[in-house]
């Protein structure tokens, strides 16, 4: 297909066979236990059949073009596509936000938001949505959050499946 999104019957049954297969793999998920018990037992790039759902990407995309090595093109035509410009100053404004955050927020509040945030991650029957927000009202940053709750959770690491 030189043009795929010419022909959106085919982008449509393409994402129709990507969600069947995500439903598939999310109910094989939960009858293998959930998410969390993947995670303790190591599963979880095997049991999400991400690599898999990739290759079958990829060979699709191959199956199309014939297994042609050289970039699919639409033909010669030019497009009329707006690019966002690069900002270089966007990183030390953000920066410079950031600390103008920390320094003008209530840092005793936030600093028992937090405890509090550890005490309600640590009760399975409670959720932590509430006083995140709550946190985020009053100047925690996600770096703030992240640490705290690593410090209660530590920090995931994949294993990598090649």
């Amino acid at each position: 297909m030189i043009d795929p999104l010419g022909g959106s019957y085919y982008v449509e049954a393409l994402t129709t066979d990507y969600e069947r297969r995500i439903f598939d793999i999310l109910e094989e998920v939960d009858e293998r236990g959930g998410t969390i018990r993947l995670i303790e037992q190591g599963m979880v790039p095997e049991a999400h059949r991400g690599l898999r759902l990739r290759d079958g990407a990829a060979q699709a995309v191959r199956r199309e073009a014939g297994d042609r090595r050289e970039p699919l093109r639409g033909g010669e035509a030019q497009h009329d596509i707006e690019i966002h410009p690069y900002d270089p100053t966007t990183a030390e404004r953000q920066v410079s936000r950031t600390r103008r955050i920390r320094r003008e927020r209530d840092n005793a509040r936030v600093n028992a938001l937090l405890d509090q945030l550890v005490s309600v991650a640590r009760d399975d029957s409670q959720n932590i949505m509430p006083i995140t927000i709550e946190l985020v009202k009053a100047g925690a940053t996600m770096g703030d959050i992240v640490e705290k709750l690593k410090g209660l959770w530590g920090t995931y690491r994949e294993t990598p499946v090649f």
